[in-house]
Formats: structure tokens, C-alpha cells, sequence
């Protein structure tokens, strides 16, 4: 857990760069909820941070406009009891958010349209279910 957060092969986040912030969590926890600060916020400064080479830093930017306060990203974690379960599982949500924020678009489509042979199977299909439903008519 300690040492910098590993994002991809190249990308790496120093653990300087992460703020944890730790507080009482609701939830399963009985009589001990009310007394250790379990729940975890992880916050990381996207804006200014020097980790990431120019280019992915802004597109993670724009992909995590709406998740985005003041340029930092937080994840909260309180799903577990322990508080070390939380801070990996918090880790491990921003791991995969700034993966998923830094990877290259999808290709684009290259529009395609059906051959000679697919068109004149549908069509053959159509007029056999026409002729299906018209000789099941009244006349």
C-alpha cells in the first residue's frame, strides 16, 4: 500500500501527491463504528498534479469534468470495517478511474453497408413471410 499509486505501466502517481482523510463511517460495525474512523476520502489533485505528461493530464481533465472540485478528484470508501480494507479499495476505485480517464479514444467507425448477397436474403425473407401471412387470409 504505501508507495506511489500505479496507474498503468508507465504512469504513476507519488504517494506525496495523495491527501487521506479519515472519518467515522456509518454502516455494519456494532458498538466499534462509533469509535474508529474508518470510513476514508482519498482526494487527488488532477489539476496540478506533475505526474502525469501533459497530453493525459488534460484529457483526463475533460473526461472527469463532472466528477471534478476545484480540479481534485475524491473517492470516498466505507464499505468494509477496517480501515485498511477502505484505503485499498479507495486506491484501487482511483486506480482504475484515472486508467479508464487516460486511455486513448476508442477507433473510429468506418461505416460499412451490407453486401449484394445480405440485401437479397432479407428481401427473399420479407416476401416469404408476406406470402406466409397472406395465404393464412380470409379471401
Amino acid at each position: 500500500m504505501p508507495g506511489p499509486l500505479q496507474i498503468s505501466g508507465s504512469v504513476s502517481i507519488p504517494e506525496a501527491e495523495l491527501r487521506w482523510r479519515f472519518s467515522r463511517s456509518s454502516g455494519p460495525g456494532g458498538q466499534g463504528v462509533n469509535t474508529t474512523d474508518s470510513r476514508v476520502e482519498l482526494s487527488f489533485d488532477l489539476a496540478a498534479t506533475e505526474a502525469l505528461p501533459p497530453a493525459l493530464k488534460t484529457r483526463a481533465l475533460e473526461r472527469l469534468a463532472s466528477r471534478l472540485t476545484g480540479g481534485v478528484v475524491t473517492i470516498a470508501a466505507s464499505e468494509f470495517r477496517s480501515q485498511l480494507r477502505n484505503r485499498e479499495a479507495a486506491e484501487m476505485r482511483l486506480a482504475l478511474l484515472l486508467r479508464e480517464a487516460v486511455a486513448p479514444p476508442p477507433k473510429k467507425r468506418r461505416p460499412t453497408k451490407p453486401s449484394r448477397g445480405a440485401v437479397e436474403r432479407r428481401i427473399t425473407a420479407k416476401k416469404h413471410r408476406s406470402d406466409l401471412k397472406r395465404l393464412r387470409r380470409d379471401i
